[in-house]
């Protein structure tokens, strides 16, 4: 236990500064922005510091703090942090006051700009509380509080079919969502402690119930169906390419580079953790299902011609990658695709920000419509470029390293799933360098003659994204080293609670940058 509620903070930051934006009034709209920046910039410090004090060779919970909340049910305010969540934690906590600070809202008035911010604000402690809950109860309150503030987002802030999306998004959700209550409540009941009471505690659970397999089974998909639609995994994932499309581009970028990890997290956290034997025994299926959505998402980007649409099912392929790395069980594989949610989050939220620059300037994104850009300017082509190679995975950035790691790590287990999804790599260079080549390539005709260059303020916005690909995939060991042991903890509870062994020649793990 630590006596600094520093987890807490992380929570009650964003909140309280959600309330204060709400309250505060119109007549003073400077105070309303420095109230939500300075919200957010506290919320990353902390999450800072966090990343800093953790102790890299420790594989449990730290910064562990439980106080009861519901004590009749077994409920109660359990945060903890381990290598697992850690970096989503830290990807939440930096992204979060770029957004704010760095894209426009565009709203039209005062009382508008609070309601943005509000949510945002809302939308980050749902964030981080889902990230930190080691309650099942304390998840699903969390994981629902991030479901309305996306929504108003979608709705109040996006383009033109933003209702129909929002609504979409909405509806997808909540029905994945109540399959997991349903499931966390006959968790809860049926894994009652030695002395009789319902317990919510997630540790308490993973370790100390004996459920019978067809029991555990029913109860895993439960928890991977809602968790399936917030990857989203095919063929759950119609509704992501909608949202991203019709999001405001800050939007967009908290949707792509951490809403969505809540369900790789999810999966891995309480799905897997607490069902090992139903996770192994499904394993078949969810192989499956990542290796279609790899090929399906990749194929959908190919033939898309809305720029945002290209990088919306880009995203369905490379979480189909995570997902494959998870079920893998090896600690190679699932190590890779905790580190390739980072990844993602960085490469696809640049991405977002990038294509929302180029509306701004050309009011379309179709691809049809743009061409020649590299011309008029080289440096947004250049920042462009980089981005689009992390996306891609080639070595020296970092989406090489994760997605290396998952297809090497998973090929000793889930070796004819592999060598299909494989191909997925080769279309990726495909649907993006072809991309690219359309909007960048060529003369510029008429309308794009006077397409305006990378601004000082934009650049400061990319910077720090820009900086964390080059260096996570020239050294990505810093980030290895605090994950790691927490992953070899996560396959040998599997192993103590199923039949699964892990394969021999997956071992010894690989260390990348070491030496």
């Amino acid at each position: 236990m630590t006596e600094f509620p520093i987890l807490t903070l992380l929570v009650l930051t964003p909140a309280i500064g959600a309330a204060l934006v709400a309250l505060a009034s119109k007549r003073h709209p400077d105070l309303v922005k420095i109230t939500a920046l300075g919200s957010s910039v506290l919320t990353g410090g902390f999450s800072l510091w966090v990343l800093f004090a953790f102790e890299k060779g420790n594989a449990g919970f730290q910064f562990t703090s439980q106080h009861a909340w519901i004590r009749p049910w077994g409920i109660s305010w359990h945060l903890g942090i381990d290598g697992i969540s850690l970096f989503l934690v830290v990807l939440t906590g930096i992204l979060f006051p770029l957004v704010i600070v760095g894209i426009d809202s565009h709203s039209k008035s005062m009382a508008d700009q609070k309601r943005y911010l509000s949510w945002m604000l809302l939308l980050e402690a749902g964030v981080m509380g889902s990230f930190i809950s080691l309650d099942l109860f304390l998840f699903f309150v969390f994981f629902e509080i991030v479901l309305v503030p996306m929504y108003f987002l979608i709705g109040g802030w996006g383009y033109e079919k933003r209702v129909y999306a929002a609504t979409k998004f909405f509806l997808f959700t909540m029905v994945g969502s109540a399959f997991m209550l349903v499931g966390i409540i006959a968790t809860a009941i049926l894994a009652k402690a030695d002395d009789g009471r319902v317990t919510f505690d997630l540790i308490k659970i993973a370790e100390n119930a004996d459920f019978a397999a067809s029991t555990g089974r029913w109860l895993f998909f439960a928890f991977a169906i809602a968790f399936a639609v917030k990857v989203p995994l095919f063929p759950l994932h119609t509704w992501l390419p909608d949202a991203h499309t019709q999001a405001p581009t800050g939007g967009s970028v908290i949707l792509a580079a951490v809403l969505l990890k809540m369900g790789t997290y999810g999966l891995l956290r309480f799905g897997i953790y607490l069902f090992p034997e139903a996770a192994v025994w499904s394993r078949p299926l969810f192989f499956t299902l990542a290796t279609v959505g790899i090929l399906w998402g990749a194929i959908a980007a190919t033939m898309q011609k809305d720029l945002k649409r290209v990088v919306a099912y880009s995203s369905v392929a490379h979480l189909g990658f995570i997902v494959l790395g998870t079920f893998a069980l090896t600690t190679t594989a699932v190590t890779g695709g905790v580190m390739q949610n980072i990844n993602h989050g960085l490469s696809t939220g640049a991405l977002f920000i990038l294509v929302g620059m180029i509306y701004e300037r050309r009011h379309t994104r179709q691809i049809a419509e743009l061409k020649g850009l590299q011309k008029v300017a080289p440096i947004f082509a250049g920042v462009f470029m980089i981005v689009m190679l992390s996306s891609i995975g080639v070595p020296g950035l970092n989406g090489f390293v994760g997605e290396f790691m998952v297809l090497i790590g998973s090929f000793a287990t889930a070796r004819w799933w592999v060598t299909v999804a494989a191909a997925g790599v080769i279309l990726a260079a495909l649907y993006l360098l072809w991309a690219y080549q359309r909007v960048f390539h060529g003369e510029p005709d008429e309308a794009n003659k006077d397409f305006a260059e990378l601004k000082w303020k934009e650049a400061s916005l990319l910077l720090p994204i820009i900086g964390l690909i080059v260096f996570t995939g020239v050294y990505p060991k810093p980030m290895l080293d605090r994950i790691e042991p927490s992953v070899k903890a996560f396959i040998e509870h599997v192993e103590q609670h199923s039949d699964y062994q892990q394969p021999a020649p997956s071992e010894p793990v690989l260390e990348v940058g070491e030496g």
